[in-house]
């Protein structure tokens, strides 16, 4: 049957790219060029992960991301033209996995897809998560870096154990705020930019630049996923 991704795109030339480019590499492709359609499609299709256009006739982009979070996690990639970028943090609140900007090309959406892929089939019970050097312990709360144990205050242990919970995915400031302070903050960013400097500052080598947890300037952040260090 091979890995199925459902294409909700109304811009025919854009559809007919990505669903061919996909079919070639093996995936099996639903595409269709509406919200409606996409949210009948779906539950009889099950696709593995969702390429979605935000701007779509009638029921829009995000119309469908609340309307399929009411009933699936299964990973959505959106797509969104250049500059868009409210509409991007919008889409990621509502519970978009990631984003792709549009002009965009083929080797970063299948490496976008990848990703999602790859955090899709990562079980849930999975207690222990490996970047490079990175290593989280969800059940035993201990984090290390090259084999060294890094200690963490319980902030910003919650803010690594948010960004672990979604590896590859952005997360905006807001959801991130909601998620490690509660659901009553929202805009107070200035909260999670200090905590988030002390946390780089202890597991990257190079905060300023740094290799586990990449800023989406004007959206929020990401945790790299990398091959574990032997």
């Amino acid at each position: 049957m091979g890995t199925r991704i459902l294409v909700i795109e109304d811009e025919e030339p854009v559809q007919r790219i990505i669903a061919t480019n996909l079919s070639r590499r093996g995936f099996k492709v639903k595409a269709v060029d509406s919200g409606e359609r996409g949210l009948a499609a779906e539950p009889v299709f099950h696709p593995d992960l969702v390429l979605l256009d935000l701007g779509l006739p009638n029921l829009d982009g995000f119309g469908v991301i609340e309307a399929l979070r009411e009933r699936t996690s299964t990973p959505i990639i959106v797509l969104s033209v250049r500059g868009a970028e409210a509409d991007k943090v919008r889409a990621l609140d509502l519970g978009a996995d990631d984003y792709l900007t549009k002009p965009f090309g083929l080797e970063e959406l299948l490496a976008r897809v990848r990703v999602g892929l790859r955090h899709a089939s990562r079980a849930a019970s999975e207690a222990v998560f490996r970047s490079g050097g990175l290593e989280v312990d969800l059940e035993r709360r201990l984090v290390s870096v090259a084999g060294k144990t890094v200690h963490l205050t319980p902030t910003e242990y919650a803010l690594l154990a948010a960004l672990v919970g979604r590896p590859g995915a952005v997360l905006t400031d807001r959801a991130l705020l909601r998620g490690v302070w509660g659901l009553e903050y929202g805009s107070e960013n200035h909260y999670l930019h200090v905590v988030m400097a002390r946390l780089r500052k202890k597991l990257e080598e190079d905060p300023a630049r740094p290799r586990y947890i990449q800023t989406e300037v004007g959206v929020g952040y990401r945790l790299v996923e990398e091959p574990a260090e032997d």
